[in-house]
């Protein structure tokens, strides 16, 4: 698995990850009312922001300062867009998604201006503090994280949301580590989880999935999905289109699980003496969409990424 989603600044003259499938997925009217809740650095919400008359909407989230400082600078201007810093997993709780949203996208895991800084401490190729929170001002750092957790949770950590075959040898370094010094630092523990499984023939570097791990789980990426997607559902009309950017296995299961289970009927129980009636509440637009290889080429990141659309359906009136 790889990880690591595309925004650029405007000046840079990139597009972020499947730019033009996202706003063909989307369907952007002039006057709809749309939602971006992973601003990022504004690439996707730029575009929908082109696409919108004077009666459009277009509301940002993100949770990380440094994101939200940009939207503020580029967009807060505009009286069509409205700014939240937050999990798109409050989406709900926010006014105004309210009244309804034509349209929401969902661009998941880490942006390339929080892999690029090495203060952020999301990269282990580049030395900074071990933080990895994209929300600086919650919850606990991944330094903070490492010193406290017992070597089973790490383990487990590793294993389930990187898929780290070796998580107990590296949970077992990891504990043994910091009995004589504190892990602060990413090349610190880029280079002891290094010391414990040789790169050998592995194209990746050794800590690739569990730096992936830890970022996830530091950062309760894969729950704040599951909410954020049944949110997203409930504030979606009739009509509007869920579009969703994953960059890994364990993301994209939960959303191509979300719109099954709201697109088609369970199967049939024959231990069940009436059949449960269904209807959908999603309908799948097209199946799982990859960047093209002439994007890939000029952005190695795009290879991993996975977009799903779909569409809310009407409720037929009892």
């Amino acid at each position: 698995m790889t990880d690591g989603g595309m925004e650029r600044s405007a000046t840079s003259g990139h597009l972020p990850v499947m730019y033009r499938q996202v706003l063909e997925g989307l369907r952007v009217r002039g006057d709809g009312a749309y939602l971006d809740g992973t601003f990022g650095r504004g690439g996707h919400a730029r575009g929908v922001l082109d696409q919108l008359g004077a009666g459009g909407r277009l509301l940002v989230m993100d949770k990380d300062p440094e994101a939200i400082a940009v939207a503020e600078r580029e967009f807060g201007a505009d009286p069509r867009v409205s700014i939240f810093r937050g999990s798109f997993a409050g989406l709900g709780r926010w006014d105004a998604t309210a009244g309804g949203l034509d349209g929401i996208l969902f661009d998941l895991g880490v942006s390339s201006p929080q892999l690029d800084v090495a203060e952020r401490g999301f990269s282990f190729g580049k030395d900074g503090p071990l933080d990895m929170r994209m929300d600086p001002d919650a919850g606990q750092s991944a330094a903070e994280w490492l010193a406290q957790a017992d070597e089973r949770e790490i383990a487990d950590a590793l294993w389930t949301y990187g898929e780290e075959r070796q998580s107990r040898r590296i949970a077992r370094a990891i504990v043994a580590r910091r009995a004589d010094e504190p892990l602060v630092r990413t090349a610190q523990l880029a280079e002891l989880i290094a010391s414990v499984i040789p790169r050998g023939a592995q194209k990746i570097h050794p800590a690739t999935r569990s730096f992936q791990a830890i970022r996830i789980f530091i950062n309760r990426e894969l729950a704040d999905l599951e909410v954020g997607l049944d949110a997203a559902l409930g504030r979606l009309k009739p009509g509007g289109r869920l579009a969703v950017i994953s960059f890994h296995s364990l993301e994209d299961r939960i959303v191509k699980q979300f719109i099954a289970r709201h697109a088609k009927a369970p199967p049939a129980n024959r231990r069940m003496p009436v059949e449960v009636a269904f209807t959908p509440d999603l309908l799948a637009i097209g199946g799982a969409q990859k960047a093209d290889d002439a994007e890939t080429g000029d952005n190695p990141r795009a290879r991993s990424a996975v977009l799903r659309v779909a569409e809310k359906l009407p409720r037929e009136a009892a």
